[in-house]
Order: structure tokens, then sequence, then C-alpha cells
């Protein structure tokens, strides 16, 4: 196994060059699943979908498919789209059958369809999907008592509605707001980013206590985690991500909860994105995904 070990390392930084250290390589060793009974099989596709809003379309529409390509998965991702949908909307559009979504697929070869006015029922009908996630709107996810009416009625309407006896459930734990946002929310946490973080991670340490939820995606962690390194940079307009390393962490967040592999060393990033930059998202992820209610700094 050392042997086996030594010569993965060799591979991994063969493999990326410039962009993963030698330090980092034995990291991916050192914490990297080798036998893991909950990792999906690279021998089937992976459908993934989110019940979300645009914080949904930051994490998942863009980079995870990539992510999950260079892994060796195979994945259909779909994101039923309202923006700025809270809980309770959804709950309220599963009870009226509501043609309201604009579904997002991105299917097998990374193209990305859109289906406007789809219920929720439709979409859940569209693929036997394996993973089936939640959220709250960003004002609202840092305040737990929120999630309590309308979320057990809304997870069971899922899951009498999902076609696949074996579907993981999740919850896509969102983002503190950058210091200087001027979103009306975030005056709920006196405009104060670390103030609203620790209420979203207190918030979404709660949520099994209300469903059966199988796994917290932190990426509201992992943006924190980012913000150690790079500062105050990771949203584009105060509270949705920057195009780049923004949505490539939570991306990488995403990949790692799900996958079961560590997402420092996949050798996939978005074009525009410096290697220096995609290794801190990518450590950043790893770290929410180890502490996912706590903040850890990025060196």
């Amino acid at each position: 196994m050392k042997l086996f070990k030594l010569k993965l390392v060799v591979f991994l930084v063969l493999l990326t060059g410039a962009f993963i250290s030698k330090a980092d390589a034995f990291e991916i060793v050192k914490h990297q699943p080798f036998y893991h009974d909950d990792r999906p099989s690279k021998d089937s596709v992976i459908k993934i979908l989110a019940i979300g809003n645009s914080f949904s379309e930051d994490a998942v529409e863009y980079y995870l498919h990539g992510l999950a390509n260079a892994g060796g998965y195979k994945v259909i991702i779909g994101n039923l789209y309202i923006g700025g949908a809270p809980l309770d909307l959804h709950w309220k559009n599963a009870q009226n059958n509501a043609e309201v979504y604009e579904y997002r697929k991105i299917g097998l070869d990374g193209k990305k369809e859109r289906f406007p006015k789809t219920s929720l029922s439709k979409a859940l009908a569209d693929e036997k999907w394996d993973y089936i996630s939640f959220q709250q709107a960003s004002p609202k996810s840092g305040l737990f008592d929120t999630f309590k009416e309308p979320l057990p009625p809304l997870f069971n309407y899922v899951k009498e509605k999902a076609t696949n006896p074996k579907v993981k459930y999740i919850w896509h734990q969102t983002w503190a707001y950058a210091q200087n946002s001027t979103h009306n929310g975030f005056a709920t946490y006196n405009k104060d980013q670390t103030r609203m973080y620790e209420a979203i991670a207190d918030a979404s340490s709660k949520v099994k206590s209300l469903v059966p939820i199988n796994i917290v995606v932190p990426a509201g962690t992992a943006i924190q985690n980012a913000r150690t390194k790079l500062g105050d940079v990771l949203c584009r307009d105060g509270y949705h991500l920057d195009l780049n390393v923004g949505r490539y962490t939570a991306a990488c967040t995403w990949y790692e909860e799900i996958f079961k592999q560590n997402a420092v060393g996949n050798t996939y990033k978005p074009e525009k994105l410096n290697g220096a930059d995609a290794l801190t998202a990518q450590r950043a992820a790893h770290k929410a995904v180890k502490k996912p209610f706590k903040v850890s700094k990025v060196k």
C-alpha cells in the first residue's frame, strides 16, 4: 500500500504540473478515501437535481459537470430555477403543481438546455435522480425558524414523487454576503458577514432535526474559507458568486461531498481561473467538507 501511495503521489505531480505541489499531492493521498462504500459508481450516470434559485445556479450549473468528468464520472445536472425563491414558495408551488420554474438541464455532453414553465412534479419525473437538493433563499438562510414550516412538507412531497428509491437528499448551505453588500436582506444580520456566516452555519447544522437529509454541502463554509486567503472577492455583486473563483469554490464543495473524492488535485478548472486561485478554491472546499460548520484558514 505504501508503494502504491508513493506511485500515486508521483503520478499526481506529473499529471498536474504547476497546478499542484508535491506537498498537496501527499495531502490528497493522506485524506483520499480509496475504499468508500458510499461513493457513486463510475459505471453509471449520476443524476443531480437542485430545487433552488440563483444560488443553486452559481453552485451547480457551470463547473460541477467538468469536475465530475475530470474525476471519471458521468453526470446529468438539473436546476429548478426561480430567482430568489425561498422554501415556502417551493412548497406553495408543489401544492399547486405550478408550472413556474425554468428547468435548466446539463446533459452528459455538458450542454445546457432550458425548459420554461416546468412544475416540480414534472422535473422530478424527468429522471431517476440520485441526489436532490433543497436550500433556503439567501436572506433567510441563517434563520432556522423559517425552515420549520415549509421544509418538512416539501421534503415529503419530493420523497413521494422521486422515482429512485435510493435517492439521497442534500441540504445546500449557502454563503454569507460580501462585507460591502447592499442587499436588503443583509440588514437581518446587521450587515455583518461573520454574523451572517455563523447564523447560516448554525441553521444548516440543525436541518437534520427537521428532515432526514443525507448530505449537507457546506458551500457557505467553503466560500468563507476561501476568503481567508483571497480576501472578500468571492462575490460579483455583493451576494452572487464571482463567475470564476467563487462559482468554482462552490462547485468543488459539491463535487467532494457527492463523489467522496478530494477536490484538491482535480485537473478541471475554468479557463479564466489561474492555477493558484483554483488550488485555493479546492483547498477551501476540502477543508469545508472536513469541518462544515466552522471556518478553516487556507494557506
